[in-house]
């Protein structure tokens, strides 16, 4: 009987996870807008296949990936060959990658167990999270803090790491974690936070060692926002690997969750944001609808002084100031664009990796009520999105050995804004 229910429960865990047997990833390239546009009709009437758009065309650039599961696989591809548009596949099985990933963070957690430390070179959970936060405080009660800044749709503590060497400063706000599954930037802000492999070197370990980070912290304090969608990457782990959006539900529609990077009043409600409740980018039933999204600006406008914001995302490898919602540029465009070509060289000169840059509408695509618009919106004249690696070989299931590569490389460009925030101050 034991035994029954042992497997009852193995055969009821497995269940509960989405499977993506099959499913592939296609890059379709249209040679032209009369192509890109009837691939736009299509996605939009087809929505009954479950398509999962990954990456949008850019500007300059006619390039879609998009998840195509098992069942809708054959009428895709002969709908793409019948009209002569090109595509290859990125990713031949979803579901390997995503068993190779799980298999990789088992071995993890035997190491840590074998160690008795935690393991930066792998992907944790929520729970194992929110423990490394408070070990991180522990170890560094002089110089780290953790602030609840408030509750989930789901009642999931929103947490804040503060780093600080005295009395309120002006400060910097970094976030990651927004889109649920986007687990490499999570991964990146952990390692950022805490471990020193020397070469760069990062926030606590090298506190009076590296004088860059020792002069920033003596005038800057630095909060860090690790997971901005708890309830989100909570429910990757568990349910779905692919999930994206928050998990609230609001009156009139039996589809949850909202594109917490849609949700902001900037712009809210323009271009680049859906309004049909299924959507991947649904806007949401009102700007700052979502606790997760409401909780940063509650606390952002009560402190008063924020002078930069830098939200953190993947995929695609590209650095973005605003605007997204408008062709109209910054106030000191010019600088964001300077600041933003020399970040990009410091992050490429650590291992090759090559970003584009520039403004969010002329680099990515049209998109409103995003974090960094309303940063920028709201006074922080130093406002900055991050798209991580890859550009589409794994997309959203980068490999747990590119964990540590990404986050030295990107600490290199955040090193180079954070010091421009403290060295032109406003």
């Amino acid at each position: 009987m034991k035994i029954l229910v042992i497997l009852g429960c193995l055969l009821g865990s497995a269940l509960s996870h989405k499977l993506f047997t099959g499913d592939q990833v296609l890059r379709i390239t249209a040679n032209s807008e009369e192509q890109l546009a009837l691939l736009q009709q299509r996605y939009e009437q087809a929505q009954y296949l479950q398509l999962d758009l990954w990456r949008e065309p850019t500007r300059g650039s006619r390039v879609v990936d998009l998840r195509v599961p098992l069942p809708a696989l054959r009428l895709v591809k002969a709908f793409l060959e019948a009209s002569g548009i090109q595509y290859e596949v990125m990713i031949d099985d979803v579901q390997a990658l995503v068993e190779e990933e799980k298999a990789e963070m088992d071995r993890s957690h035997q190491r840590e167990r074998d160690t008795g430390s935690f393991d930066y070179a792998s992907y944790h959970t929520l729970e194992e999270i929110y423990a490394w936060m408070d070990s991180l405080v522990a170890e560094n009660p002089d110089l780290v803090s953790k602030i609840t800044i408030g509750q989930t749709f789901e009642k999931r503590p929103i947490y804040v790491l503060k780093f600080s060497t005295g009395a309120d400063r002006p400060a910097i706000w970094l976030d990651t974690g927004i889109h649920a599954r986007e687990w490499i930037t999570p991964a990146t802000g952990i390692w950022t936070a805490n471990k020193a492999s020397c070469s760069p070197c990062m926030i606590v370990t090298e506190y009076g060692r590296d004088p860059s980070v020792t002069t920033l912290l003596k005038k800057m304090d630095i909060f860090f926002e690790i997971v901005v969608n708890p309830d989100g990457y909570a429910y990757t782990h568990s349910s779905n690997r692919m999930w994206r959006k928050t998990r609230s539900l609001h009156a009139g529609s039996d589809c949850i969750g909202v594109d917490a990077n849609r949700n902001w009043e900037a712009n809210y409600g323009g271009p680049g944001a859906g309004t049909n409740p299924c959507a991947e980018t649904y806007l949401g039933p009102f700007a700052h609808s979502e606790s997760e999204v409401k909780s940063i600006v509650d606390f952002i406008l009560g402190h008063g002084n924020f002078k930069a914001m830098i939200t953190i995302h993947s995929y695609s490898q590209m650095l973005m100031y605003p605007y997204g919602f408008s062709w109209e540029p910054a106030h000191n465009a010019e600088e964001l664009h300077a600041l933003a070509k020399r970040a990009v060289d410091a992050l490429e000169s650590l291992h090759g990796t090559k970003y584009t840059y520039g403004s969010m509408i002329s680099t990515i695509y049209p998109a409103s009520g995003t974090t960094a618009d309303w940063g920028y919106i709201n006074g922080l004249r130093y406002s900055f999105t991050f798209e991580l690696r890859d550009t589409g070989r794994h997309g959203f299931l980068l490999p747990a050995n590119q964990i540590i590569p990404t986050a030295q490389e990107t600490w290199l460009a955040l090193m180079t804004l954070m010091e421009h925030v403290r060295d032109h101050p406003y």
